[in-house]
């Protein structure tokens, strides 16, 4: 039996803390109007719809027409707790369904297994006179017994060319599909014509509808039992609704179809023992998560992230980069400063961008973290859901704390992550922080075209290692530091240099935050910043400042447009490996182009190059030995700082 699928350890008092969480966004936000996405009744799912039939109100057929758009064909239809977990046998839905249930005709112009569909429809047409016979009975359901009864569904359908027909055999064309979906498998949805023109036509839309079939089904409940969930005795399910992820979805979080071999292992005698949940709480608490997903989980293939408020405020986005509306033709420019030849040199710096930092996330004008209007009570949840096996649905991260310290997780992450990142929209480096998406392309990806893509599965694993970084404050993981370190390394792997510096970027922000990290661990105080340290005489960090005046250096003396790799982009892996060795080779091949440039020119860099080596100890010179991962943040610094117009010198006259 698999019962709550959660792959995390949870404390006891947490374990089932989501669904009373999910439970209270319901009952504090049903019965409001939303067109776009529908907080489900209870008793009520959801189906794609391929075929619309309106009826009369005395249940005469009108017309039939397909439905030409997938994003109108989500139908909410009432549900039994059979069929609203249905996935085999017969278990008609109450009202909407598909045609083996609801045409008496089906025989006539289908062929295969399921042609007699006699079974199907003398179900549903059962359930329907009862529903129909009760006191809670509505016109459309009188509408629509009345109209199936007749069996002329198929015909119907046909002779209105809703359903084709091959002209050979009589029957439905094999190869003719409805939105993707065979003729044969079809579901239908009904539209009531009232006299009263007020009344509301779209069955799936009809809230009188809706309240029908709740007080139908509610009159009829079995199963008294104590509700674990609520501690009251009420009427209790076993068969929990699936479709969270979306309306295919025939995963479940919580099941008991396991009767046989090692359901209980020696804990308890039955399913009634290990779990009890009424009707009642599990509709309730899964509608409103189907809710919550709809409207603002996000996807990455089988995988769905969801945070949400306890006030169902908006939060800061964890995944992506919370200052990406920052990045465009209105973004704010920082302060300018004149250098001193008069021109005006753009900088960015740290302050200003935990400035845009805390407007993109707090909302507030920049400065100080702004906590205003956030009441200490309000709690933000975080879930991570996946397929654990066919049927079952994991949840492989639930966390919940205070909204204001999730607020302030979210900016220490992005704000520890910054790095100085170059952005083609704006053609500018702006110092920003990094979405998880990019950071599992760049560790794990391979260059595919323009892009470097990872395989989805991995990403998916890859974004949950990093979501309690964000969220929880959790260490970095090392192998995704490694991963981007070892591939940063390889320039000559990449045939775009855009997506190499984007990884070389990726690097230095996640070698940044384990710096910090390890800063925090030896309970020192201070930041590590973004710009060059000129007084830095660690030998890893010389050794990739040396690099770049090495790259810059020689890229001078090629032609504007000449695309040809520098030395030490040929030699970077190697340089990474064995340094005091590479440089050798590096600084032989760069001298023939010292020599092609100017005096000045030539001054200039032999003059750097000379400051970098006089930084160094010479014991630690020439150690050979791998470099350590700060090297990077060297190179991509004394890049930078060297690539800016008022750095070119001028030639001596």
């Amino acid at each position: 039996m698999a019962i709550l699928q959660e792959s995390v350890s949870l404390e006891g008092v947490k374990r089932l803390s989501w669904t009373n969480e999910l439970y209270q966004v319901y009952e504090n936000n049903c019965g409001q109007d939303d067109e776009k996405v529908v907080l489900l009744p209870v008793s009520h799912s959801t189906a794609n719809a391929q075929i619309e039939v309106t009826l009369s109100e005395k249940g005469e057929f009108i017309k039939s027409a397909r439905i030409e758009n997938k994003e109108d064909s989500v139908t909410v239809i009432p549900v039994t707790e059979d069929s609203g977990s249905r996935s085999s046998g017969i278990a008609p839905h109450p009202l909407a369904d598909k045609l083996v249930y609801i045409a008496g005709d089906y025989k006539n112009y289908v062929v295969g297994k399921r042609s007699d569909n006699s079974k199907y429809f003398l179900a549903y047409m059962e359930q329907l006179q009862k529903w129909r016979d009760s006191d809670f009975c509505h016109p459309a359901v009188n509408a629509i017994y009345t109209y199936l009864k007749k069996e002329t569904l198929m015909k119907d359908l046909i002779e209105t060319h809703s359903l084709m027909l091959d002209d050979d055999t009589g029957k439905l064309k094999d190869n003719e599909k409805i939105l993707g979906i065979a003729q044969e498998e079809a579901f239908v949805r009904f539209r009531i014509h009232y006299s009263d023109l007020f009344k509301e036509s779209r069955t799936w839309k009809d809230k009188s509808l809706y309240d029908s079939f709740i007080m139908y089904s509610s009159a009829k409940s079995e199963n008294i039992q104590l509700c674990y969930a609520t501690g009251k005795t009420s009427p209790c399910t076993y068969k929990h609704p699936s479709k969270i992820r979306n309306a295919g979805d025939k995963a479940k979080l919580i099941s008991s179809n396991d009767e046989s071999g090692f359901t209980y292992r020696g804990r308890f005698d039955s399913k009634e023992q290990a779990i009890s949940v009424s009707y009642d709480f599990s509709q309730k608490m899964h509608n409103a998560l189907k809710w919550l997903i709809e409207k603002q989980g996000v996807a990455i293939g089988s995988m769905v992230f969801l945070a949400w408020a306890s006030n169902l405020q908006q939060l800061p986005d964890v995944l992506g980069n919370v200052e990406d509306d920052f990045w465009g033709d209105n973004w704010d420019e920082p302060d300018m400063k004149f250098v001193e030849n008069g021109s005006q040199l753009l900088t960015d710096t740290m302050p200003a961008y935990r400035n845009r930092l805390c407007k993109a996330i707090w909302g507030s004008s920049g400065g100080e973290a702004l906590q205003v209007g956030l009441n200490e009570n309000l709690k933000a949840m975080v879930m991570v859901l996946d397929a654990a096996t066919t049927g079952r649905l994991a949840m492989n991260m639930y966390e919940e704390l205070p909204v204001s310290e999730f607020y302030e997780n979210v900016e220490k992450w992005h704000y520890e992550t910054a790095w100085n990142r170059f952005n083609g929209k704006i053609r500018k480096n702006k110092i920003c922080s990094f979405s998880l998406y990019e950071i599992a392309d760049c560790a794990y990806g391979t260059e595919q075209g323009d892009f470097i893509k990872s395989k989805p599965e991995i990403k998916n694993e890859i974004i949950l290692k990093l979501i309690p970084c964000v969220v929880e404050k959790r260490q970095v993981p090392s192998d995704i530091v490694r991963n981007l370190v070892h591939k940063a390394c390889r320039p000559m792997s990449y045939k775009n240099s855009y997506n190499w510096r984007k990884v070389l970027e990726t690097a230095c922000g996640m070698i940044r935050k384990k710096i910090i990290e390890e800063k925090e661990k030896r309970k020192e105080k201070g930041e590590y910043e973004v710009a060059l340290d000129t007084s830095c005489k660690q030998r890893d960090y010389l050794y990739g400042r040396l690099l770049a005046i090495a790259e810059v250096a020689e890229a001078s003396t090629y032609e504007k447009d000449e695309g040809r790799v520098t030395n030490a982009g040929r030699y970077f892996e190697s340089f990474s490996n064995k340094p005091y060795q590479t440089w050798g080779v590096i600084y032989n091949r760069l001298t023939p182009y010292l020599n092609k440039m100017g005096v000045g020119q030539r001054r200039y860099y032999e003059k750097m190059i000379g400051e970098v080596m006089e930084l160094f100890d010479m014991k630690e010179f020439e150690d050979n030995s791998r470099l350590k991962p700060i090297f990077l943040l060297a190179y991509h610094c004394q890049l930078n700082q060297m690539s800016r117009k008022n750095n070119i010198p001028k030639e001596e006259k």
